[in-house]
């Protein structure tokens, strides 16, 4: 339980972004009426600049999911799970190089009006379907479910009390806003989550004494392997250096180059210049993860073996052993290492992450169900029908996140339970984006076959590794099925390109490149500001760090 000062900045904090949210949003739209209703409330009138990009990309992505499941994976793993983080910055280097000039240069408003221009409408019709599910499953539900966890320990507030007037107070700004004011939010509440991040770290680090006495317990533990990213073949993690490699840019390209909800942003950049920088910009915040959210729960681990860390009330009996469930050992830390006063600072770090994540999330699925859903079905409509079938698609959106929740709860970790479905959803969408920007052939009924039957390959292994978890498909670790799916996808799409010829379109013909180097012609800004050299930079600094952390 926390105190009354720190409540006091809580409520504040929560008071002061749903204001910010309103007068940001309201107060755009009213003073651009002329442009357009619907291309202001969904993409900010295109008028995005790339410190906001970037900073709404890493809010998105960020969320109480990542605060408690990353520390709780620090503690678990320790670093492993940083190269979630890590190799985000490769898969960001990709969207602003190769995807986001197709993006901006064909003008469309969501990812399913792109693949539509690429392919055909039935491949549109079930990115839609898809893109709103994940959303509310992936973006909301999770963050919910996080969210729900660390408030009701903070303030004894029953979870789904606690979920559902945060939900309310989010969905109010947003619905009303629209994508200004998620973006603008989103910046505050970034630096609000970093500050909050990295006062957590140093509090745990202070407590540890630093770095040296950390490794120096680890050592003596026989625990070093704790700080590698870089795990060997057959490690209990399920997750060795060849299938970070090979599983991730499975899901990273979906997340990152593919979601709605996160490529959204760049599709409200003011030209294609923004929206490469504001992606690379993000792909630079990156870096920080791994050592304000990550190295925190691997600090909890040697506090904790050092008797500095009390974790007996998480504590639980399994198989007759007592073990440790490290569900809630963000909230531990926050109520054992933070003097008073900078907990309500703490806690309006994880608000933010999750109202930003929410928000985020509500702006796309307003954005997918009215352009992709309603105007197919009613092409005359008016600017005002669009956004108010938005508002209602949010509103209805946020109630089934909040019905999930029961059975999102079952798994035993947030992040990995995120990604074990993310697993079994990207493997065709990546599949069909990337063979359509760099394969000319690819023809639109492959699009479409490809996203139907690897869609149900993947609910079919999904739920038989759920089943028969003793199985052989049961005992795949999620990334290398991830990988496995993406295999079966493109031999599929390469197969049915073969027999169903591809018959180009006046859009589609200039919507794949004929060489990757195409992708580095044209002007862009002079300098350090230029994306190729910032590119090159990124690679750099990543190449490093991997290789010090190996």
């Amino acid at each position: 339980m926390i105190g009354s000062v720190d409540i006091i900045i809580t409520v504040l904090y929560i008071l002061g972004i749903v204001i910010i949210g309103l007068w940001s949003g309201i107060r755009h739209q009213h003073k651009s009426k002329a442009k357009g209703a619907a291309g202001e409330y969904f993409l900010a009138g295109k008028t995005l600049r790339w410190p906001t990009i970037g900073l709404a990309l890493f809010a998105t992505n960020i969320s109480c999911v990542h605060l408690v499941s990353l520390a709780q994976s620090g503690f678990d793993t320790g670093l492993l799970n940083g190269n979630f983080e890590w190799m985000a910055s490769f898969t960001l280097i990709l969207l602003a190089l190769f995807f986001v000039p197709f993006y901006i240069r064909s003008g469309v408003t969501t990812l399913p009006d792109f693949l539509e221009k690429r392919y055909d409408r039935a491949s549109r019709d079930w990115l839609a379907f898809v893109s709103v599910l994940s959303a509310i499953i992936i973006h909301i539900a999770f963050s919910l479910l996080a969210g729900g966890i660390v408030l009701q320990t903070l303030f004894g507030v029953d979870m789904y009390t606690s979920v559902i007037i945060i939900s309310l107070l989010t969905a109010l700004y947003t619905v009303a806003g629209g994508l200004t004011a998620v973006v603008v939010t989103e910046s505050i509440q970034t630096i609000v989550l970093l500050v909050g991040a990295v006062i957590m770290c140093v509090a745990a680090g202070v407590k540890m004494g630093g770095w040296e006495p950390m490794v120096d317990m680890l050592q003596q533990h026989g625990q070093m392997s704790k700080l590698s990213m870089m795990r060997p073949h057959g490690d209990s993690s399920g997750m060795p250096w060849y299938s970070v490699f090979l599983g991730y840019p499975v899901l990273g390209i979906w997340y990152w180059c593919a979601d709605q909800t996160i490529v959204q942003r760049v599709l409200g950049a003011k030209d294609q210049d923004h929206a490469r920088v504001g992606s690379l910009f993000c792909g630079f915040i990156k870096i920080l993860p791994v050592f304000i959210f990550v190295l925190p729960g691997l600090f909890a681990y040697a506090l904790s073996q050092k008797g500095l860390l009390d974790v007996s009330a998480l504590q639980t009996m399994v198989d007759g052993k007592q073990v440790v469930n490290s569900k809630g050992v963000y909230t531990l830390m926050i109520t054992q290492l933070i003097p008073k006063g900078l907990v309500g600072v703490l806690v309006a770090a994880l608000l933010s992450g999750l109202m930003s994540q929410i928000s985020g999330a509500l702006n796309s699925i307003s954005t997918l169900v009215s352009y992709d859903i309603y105007k197919r079905y009613k092409p005359q409509a008016t600017d005002r029908q669009l956004v108010k079938t938005g508002k209602i698609a949010a509103g209805v959106a946020m109630l089934v996140s909040l019905f999930m929740l029961p059975l999102l709860n079952s798994y035993e970790s947030i992040f990995n339970g995120l990604n074990d479905i993310i697993a079994h959803i990207a493997p065709p969408i990546t599949c069909v984006f990337l063979l359509g920007i760099f394969w000319k052939r690819a023809s639109a009924q492959s699009s479409k076959l490809t996203l139907w039957l690897g869609s149900l390959l993947g609910v079919v292994v999904f739920i038989t590794s759920k089943l028969m978890p003793a199985s052989v498909i049961g005992q795949i670790p999620f990334m290398m099925m991830a990988f496995y799916l993406f295999c079966a996808c493109v031999m599929m799409q390469g197969l049915f390109s073969y027999v169903h010829p591809v018959r180009h379109t006046t859009d589609s013909e200039t919507l794949y490149w004929n060489s990757p180097f195409d992708a580095l012609k044209g002007p862009s800004w002079k300098g350090i500001g230029n994306y190729k050299v910032l590119s090159v930079l990124l690679l750099v600094i990543m190449s490093v760090l991997f290789y010090l952390f190996r």
